[in-house]
């Protein structure tokens, strides 16, 4: 047995069990199936490239969506157009709820989290984060999608720690009010 097979079942074993999670980190950063999976497939091919820059009892998830983040910044998002700049005003972090509240006449047994999540369609939500300018998007979709952690993100983006909370609290911002709007286009009443 040679170095170079035993690092391929070691690279394999770790792999397997987050291959689900790369793949859809990557098609949030794509938005497009084909695109993902050319994504995580490059991704795998370099990092195994690379497997012997990994440092053994690290987190492997975390060095992976590195790669796959640091090749998406490379090769992906030059083709793809920037979007429109986005006002981040600050708000309440209830926003949402309240303009629920607000139209459900206040009432006491009211529960707006049980009601505006009943209105919502996941393809709403989804669309909401869709819509979100890449450095946003990303963060938003590790961590509330992709259920990775703060440090997690942090380590494969590059960015501190903080960077990662703030854009997520923008970003999860963004995406209430722009939920709010898709209703308001529908005429969805809350």
């Amino acid at each position: 047995m040679t170095d170079s097979s035993a690092d391929r079942r070691e690279f394999e074993r770790l792999l397997s069990p987050i291959l689900d999670n790369l793949y859809g980190a990557a098609l949030r950063m794509t938005r497009n199936a084909a695109d993902a999976e050319d994504l995580v497939q490059d991704t795998v091919v370099k990092a195994f490239r690379f497997f012997h820059r990994f440092e053994r009892g690290t987190n492997f998830k975390a060095w992976m969506l590195r790669v796959m983040t640091n090749l998406f910044c490379n090769q992906y998002r030059k083709a793809e157009r920037q979007g429109e700049p986005v006002d981040l005003e600050e708000g309440e972090d209830v926003w949402l709820w309240a303009k629920a509240w607000e139209q459900a006449g206040n009432r006491i047994d009211f529960d707006p989290v049980v009601h505006v999540l009943s209105k919502i369609g996941e393809e709403t939500i989804r669309r909401a984060i869709d819509d979100l300018p890449e450095e946003f998007r990303v963060v938003v979709t590790l961590a509330d999608v992709e259920q990775f952690t703060y440090e997690e993100i942090a380590e494969a983006m590059e960015i501190p720690v903080g960077t990662v909370k703030s854009r997520l609290y923008r970003g999860r911002k963004q995406v209430q009010k722009r939920i709010w709007s898709y209703l308001q286009e529908d005429q969805v009443a809350l």
